[in-house]
């Protein structure tokens, strides 16, 4: 079943059913021994969002009143939420289900055969605060029906309907049935499409990030561990709307939308997705300016040409020139002096905007990019662009395999254990500085993603403190990161 059909919210409103008084009930189960009276509320702001979508009205009010004809056995056994409810007498429906039933075993009265005023009726009342959406009812009443083990009536499928079954498959304490549901209608989840922006590159639009934010949450709370990562990996490359400051003015209009649960991932989620993008762009960042403080501020006695000619320290101040004409012309550095003014201008509209929202590969490339000038014939291997490339190629592959993405599994075992906060920082307050020594550069195992340990490598780069990206050219170490019996050195981080 292919998610990426346009979202049919059942056009026709929910199948029509019997009427207790002037509640319409739906025949979840024709037999049942219990009517659910629901009470969904709606907000304003989601009900105009909903008449200027597109999406096929059903009854946009703020208040509406659905029942559901259910059975009780079947709910006990695959909600937890009903469980307590129904069959914890403490509470006061509980009770007052067991003495409507009593009432009808002392009838005679079947309850499969009872009228609609004799069955039990417990109240729930449920808001659009998780889901914003103005068609609760209908996915409310596909809940039950997966609950119940028929066909749900909403066709076609669409990601963000599957997003709000889950949230409410969450809130009634249901996942493991409704994950093995998705499983057996074999769900398709569309790809993500991305539009160009030309100077940043491939970027996501509103409605993209929110499709893949719908994709995260459902295969977080429904339990698909193949869909989750690799989404979790497309978010922290591309980043979100949600971790910037600054939001243009549709978002702004619309900010009550941003309230959905998929808007603000739970479990932790949201947090360590933007700060695997952080330190992510941390490292890649730290490339261009290490060169940049080698070159403003070199030793006398080692100057960054090699060449040993009189000529050396021009070459460096020119290689300087180039590398920050270049990044200042892409927007990748931006210069504050010692006027207040500037202070204060650079702190009131942050940093650099560009690239906020754009992909973390296209960043990179960007970087390749860097000319290869030289001042003359006799410096052909001083350019900046031959110094930083096996560098970012070595960065580039840690983006790859499974080492950026959230284990699903790993995350829901150990969460402080599968978290990058948990070693970004020094524990003991001394820095964490990786060196990317010569055995790194040099080890061809190294330079792919799908490389041995790569997630635990990926770690160890992205979440140092600081690095040292010419450790091998200054003192020709060989040691680098080690791996239990594989060793890569000792000496890429201080112990």
């Amino acid at each position: 079943m292919d998610g990426s059909a346009p979202e049919q919210v059942n056009p026709a409103g929910p199948p029509r059913g019997k009427y207790l008084g002037d509640l319409a009930v739906v025949d979840i189960a024709p037999e049942g021994d219990l009517v659910l009276r629901v009470t969904f509320n709606t907000s304003k702001e989601t009900l105009t969002a909903a008449k200027e979508s597109k999406e096929p009205p059903t009854a946009l009010k703020p208040t509406v009143k659905q029942g559901y004809r259910v059975q009780i056995s079947v709910l006990k056994a695959n909600s937890g939420y009903f469980n307590r409810l129904l069959g914890d007498t403490r509470f006061v429906e509980a009770k007052a289900v067991e003495n409507a039933l009593q009432k009808l075993s002392l009838s005679n009265v079947k309850p499969s055969e009872a009228d609609l005023s004799e069955l039990p009726i417990v109240e729930i009342s449920e808001d659009d605060e998780a889901s914003r959406t103005a068609n609760l009812s209908l996915a409310f009443g596909d809940l039950m029906r997966i609950l119940h083990r028929v066909p749900i009536t909403t066709r076609p499928l669409a990601v963000r309907y599957l997003a709000i079954i889950a949230v409410l498959a969450d809130r009634f304490d249901c996942t493991p049935l409704v994950s093995k549901w998705l499983a057996a209608i074999k769900f398709k989840f569309p790809p993500i499409t991305t539009q160009n922006q030309n100077r940043t590159g491939p970027a996501l639009s509103k409605s993209s990030e929110e499709l893949l934010r719908q994709k995260i949450l459902v295969s977080w709370l429904l339990d698909r561990p193949l869909v989750f990562q690799p989404s979790t990996r497309e978010l922290v490359m591309y980043g979100s709307r949600r971790w910037c400051t600054l939001f243009d003015e549709e978002d702004e209009k619309s900010e009550h939308v941003y309230t959905a649960a998929w808007w603000d991932l739970p479990s932790g989620l949201e947090q360590e997705l933007q700060l695997r993008r952080d330190c992510i762009l941390n490292t890649v960042s730290s490339v261009p300016s290490h060169f940049l403080s080698l070159y403003i501020s070199p030793s006398q006695s080692r100057p960054q040409c090699k060449l040993g000619y009189t000529s050396s320290p021009s070459c460096d101040s020119f290689q300087l020139g180039v590398a920050i004409k270049f990044l200042s012309n892409r927007n990748l550095l931006s210069f504050v002096d010692f006027a207040p003014k500037s202070y204060d201008k650079f702190h009131a509209s942050g940093p650099p905007n560009d690239y906020i929202m754009s992909d973390v590969l296209h960043i990179i490339k960007t970087l390749k990019q860097c000319p290869a000038y030289q001042i003359d014939n006799n410096h052909r291997h001083c350019d900046l662009r031959g110094r930083m490339g096996r560098i970012l190629e070595f960065v580039e592959a840690r983006l790859g395999g499974g080492g950026v993405g959230i284990n699903r599994v790993e995350w829901a075992k150990d969460r402080v254990e599968a978290s990058w906060e948990r070693r970004h920082g020094a524990e003991d307050g001394e820095e964490r500085v990786l060196k990317y020594t010569s055995s790194m550069s040099s080890d061809q195992r190294l330079r792919y993603g799908g490389a041995f340990a790569a997630e635990k490598l990926a770690r160890e780069v992205f979440t140092a403190d600081e690095w040292d990206w010419t450790a091998g050219e200054n003192e020709g170490e060989t040691e680098g990161i080690s791996f239990g019996k594989w060793k890569l050195g000792e000496k890429s981080f201080p112990k």
